[in-house]
């Protein structure tokens, strides 16, 4: 057997030009690569690149070349598709600068003939390893595809909301004079000869938004057979706030199982390599939640934790290894657990980096699962399986060091034109640390230290990482099987022949081995326009996708509402609720007393609309027209009783507010009240006069209004559309991003500037003062936290027209700096431009007095006068 999951199939080669592929692992489907390879008759560079998966709230790059977070590699510091600047290798949450990682990368090793190789994206320890890489340009440049617009080029083939399709080799010779060398070895790289084909996929769903799920097929494109083959994922964290040791101070450990969150007194296996700081950086004895600054440093608590977990179980004939060390070039630091009846010297004096490709394989295919590093300091001189570490040293790596780890998986036999795949997940988890004064009990005693670390949420996203990869409870392919599943006993009674159970919960928890990468998912958010009015904003938006799609996990109508937000600035906890509209319906509870540990109040079902209560339990000969059910008039004190069953009672609550009355019960309202449903009406009935100009039916067009705004301040604007979520997968409501889709508009200060009557071009703050405070009253840097106050100062041009040059000048005629203003007309903030008072000479501006001209189309221009005190 040459597979971990399944038996090597054939593939038919249809091209004489291409070689057979043939595919080991859970797909099973053919696969052929391209005949040319571009590499080779090509000498142009390859196409590194970079790319962000920022949708949820873990902000995670990624490279083509085998690495992800802000690895040591040529892809540049840049968001290939956006230009945004790649500042963290992992930021969590989004927008609070959290730093839980610096460099990961895949390892792979084989022994080839009478070699053995390992090829790396890189590592910890060396700059530029160079060993894989894209193709040329623009072959081997990164594709994007989003499932967010169906209209949208790159929805074909989308997974999720964020989708980065790469692939890259380990083909290059010692022709490339940037290849690491094997120090060991005395040899320039020798590569494997594979091709890594990876998908990477993010979403902002609740449930979804802490893990980026990985997707690798890697086949062997060489000549040569690759025997015990095994894939490695290398993770150096450097977990980093601003404050403490920064990486001097980081844990790592394996966890192995916890109690499901489930319930039912059930374990979950859920393998996960872990990484955090050692007690989560405390500020004057508490969690710091929100960005401070010292100095020109910000810095907050870095409390969470990110890990790796491998998606795919392993088979029987597979097994993980987990391994950590220290890193340092003098070799009395550098460490690592080591077994005493397998040991290898490393050669280097040291018992952690593991420095060329023998070592590294060994690290690799050791099947050894280290012990965790806070348990450092109790292994003692009798210990029968772990070296003893110098105890001066130990101490000091069991409390926090500069730590990494490797999680490697196998062992593959690929032949040539074989392929295997591996699916992996680096995933976030909030709120590990609970006591700021845990570290006291580290070194001596570990087991109180991680009586105060909390690991649920980290499990949970783990979890839903693995059912969306494999669907629990779903037969995918259609052969019957439908995964795992756990029987929760509520009660039992005895007869003659043994128990019976009487009350009892089945939960699915693993799906069928064929991936499904599916997961529930909210309503499309409304397609919607900010148009500016005098002290305000008017919101108008559409909402035919988001009330007519189905799920495509449950596919069903889950449309719930839409709410919509406002903030000063684009980052999440900026944004506050408006408005909402949210359907009439109402959850049901129903009481078990049969439930384990104690009877309660459940809720099993989606939310019921008013006539559908009526029929259920209204009185009279039509039970539909009893106008006097009201199911508010059932509460827990004095619920509803069955009249047929008196065992089952029942309560009501509002789903949500009920807000469902535009324009009365919500401020939002029905653009055309009027309109019909236009799913209630036939075909031919559907006339250009129930469109909108945009091409959108009348019936599902609404507005909002927001009074009371200042005309000089950009505002925020998002809608989102919401479901009631699903009781029975034990899912709570789903949003659309309130982040994603965004929108800024400015609004108008007067009536002239709304009907364009009013044409002055206003400047402020006129004069700027250095001690305006303007940074801590909100006006400066509020989505730059990491810049010091000096590199987020503004001046702000408005009503302004959507082309225009703006130059400044000193009062002796001197050019200071020149703007181009070229904004679309129909953009909310295309009459306002702002300027960082940094000169044509990339100086910062001085104290004086300058003037300003706004030349615009046809020659005419505008002038005012403009003071700084600095």
């Amino acid at each position: 057997m040459l597979s971990r999951m399944g038996v090597c199939i054939a593939v038919l080669v249809l091209l004489g030009l291409a070689a057979p592929v043939w595919v080991l692992g859970r797909d099973a489907q053919p696969q052929t690569r391209p005949s040319v390879s571009h590499r080779a008759v090509s000498s142009a560079r390859p196409a590194y690149q970079a790319a962000i998966h920022n949708v949820g709230e873990i902000v995670l790059p990624i490279q083509n070349q085998g690495c992800f977070g802000q690895a040591r590699s040529d892809s540049g510091r840049y968001d290939t598709f956006t230009g945004e600047e790649l500042e963290s290798g992992c930021e969590f949450p989004k927008g609070m600068l959290g730093q839980y990682l610096f460099s990961a990368s895949l390892w792979v090793g084989a022994v080839v003939g009478r070699d053995t190789l390992v090829s790396v994206g890189s590592t910890g320890w060396h700059v530029r390893p160079r060993e894989m890489a894209p193709d040329v340009y623009p072959f081997g440049e990164i594709k994007y595809r989003s499932i967010v617009d169906p209209e949208s080029p790159n929805f074909d083939g989308a997974v999720s909301e964020q989708d980065y399709i790469c692939v890259y080799t380990d083909t290059m010779t010692d022709a490339n004079p940037y290849l690491s060398h094997d120090v060991m070895a005395h040899r320039p790289h020798i590569p494997l000869n594979v091709e890594i084909s990876q998908n990477t996929y993010a979403w902002s769903y609740g449930y979804a938004e802490d893990f980026v799920i990985f997707d690798l097929s890697i086949e062997n494109i060489g000549s040569e057979l690759l025997e015990q083959l095994f894939i490695g994922l290398y993770v150096d964290g450097d977990v980093h706030g601003g404050m403490g040791g920064g990486a001097w101070d980081d844990l790592c450990g394996f966890l192995k199982t916890l109690k499901s969150p489930f319930g039912c007194g059930f374990v979950d296996t859920v393998q996960i390599a872990w990484i955090a700081d050692n007690n989560g950086d405390p500020m004057d004895g508490h969690f710091q939640e929100t960005v401070i600054w010292r100095g020109l440093d910000p810095m907050v608590s870095k409390r969470h934790v990110t890990g790796t977990c491998i998606l795919e179980p392993p088979s029987e004939h597979l097994d993980l290894s987990f391994n950590w060390w220290i890193s340092n070039q003098d070799p009395v630091y550098d460490f690592g657990p080591r077994h005493r009846a397998d040991f290898r010297d490393f050669g280097t004096g040291g018992l952690g980096t593991p420095e060329g490709d023998v070592n590294k394989y060994y690290q690799m295919s050791n099947y050894e699962f280290d012990y965790d590093q806070a348990f450092t300091a109790g292994i003692t001189p009798y210990d029968t399986t772990w070296l003893y570490p110098d105890q001066d040293l130990a101490v000091d790596f069991a409390d926090g060091y500069d730590t990494r780890y490797l999680l490697s998986y196998g062992a593959f036999t690929l032949y040539p034109g074989q392929a295997l795949s591996l699916t992996f997940a680096y995933v976030a988890g909030e709120n590990l640390h609970t006591d700021p004064n845990n570290l006291q009990h580290l070194p001596r005693d570990p087991a109180a230290f991680y009586d105060h670390l909390d690991f649920s949420d980290l499990v949970k996203n783990s979890i839903w990482a693995r059912w969306i990869y494999d669907n629990p409870g779903v037969d995918t392919d259609g052969d019957g099987y439908r995964g795992k599943y756990r029987v929760c006993v509520y009660d039992s009674v005895a007869t003659d022949t043994g128990w019976v159970i009487t009350a009892a919960e089945t939960t699915w928890y693993r799906g069928d081995g064929v991936p499904d990468f599916r997961g529930a998912s909210p309503p499309p958010a409304p397609d919607f326009r900010v148009i500016p009015i005098v002290d305000g904003l008017k919101i108008r938006f559409n909402g035919h996708r988001s009330e007519t799609e189905k799920d495509v996990f449950s596919h069903e109508y889950d449309f719930e509402g839409y709410r919509v937000y406002l903030g000063r600035d684009d980052r999440r906890e900026s944004y506050s609720l408006v408005a909402s509209y949210d359907r009439d319906n109402y959850d049901k509870y129903t009481w078990n007393g049969n439930r384990y540990p104690e009877p309660c109040w459940e809720l099993r079902d989606i939310p019921f609309t008013l006539d559908d209560l009526r029929c259920l339990y209204g009185s009279g000969d039509d039970p539909c027209q009893d106008d006097s059910f009201d199911p508010l008039d059932y509460m827990p004190g004095s619920y509803y009783a069955h009249p047929e069953y008196p065992d089952s009672l029942f309560y009501f609550e509002w789903h949500d507010h009920n807000a469902c009355v535009p324009g009365v019960s919500t401020p939002i309202r029905k653009v055309y009240p009027d309109e019909l449903d236009p799913s209630t009406l036939p075909l031919d009935s559907l006339t250009p006069d129930r469109y909108t100009e945009d091409g959108y039916f009348k019936y599902y067009e609404y507005d909002y209004v927001i009074e009371g705004l200042l005309p000089t301040v950009p505002y925020w604007v998002n809608v989102t559309a919401f479901d009631h979520g699903s009781p029975k997968s034990d899912l709570e409501a789903l949003e659309t991003s309130v982040t994603m889709g965004a929108q800024c508009a400015d609004s108008y200060g007067s009536e002239g500037m709304a009907d364009g009557t009013d044409d002055r071009i206003y400047v402020y703050p006129n004069p700027y003062r250095i001690d305006g405070d303007y940074r801590s009253r909100g006006f400066e840097g509020r989505t730059e936290l990491d810049r010091p106050d000096y590199r987020v100062r503004a001046i702000h041009f408005a009503n302004l027209p959507p082309r225009c040059t703006i130059r400044i000048y000193s009062l002796d005629g001197d050019l200071v700096r020149e703007l181009e203003h070229n904004t679309d007309p129909s953009d909310g903030t295309g009459n306002h431009h702002t300027w960082n008072l940094i000169t044509r000479n990339t100086q910062m501006l001085v104290s004086g007095l300058y003037y300003w001209t706004v030349e615009m189309p046809g020659g005419v221009v505008q002038m005012g006068k403009l003071a700084v005190i600095m």
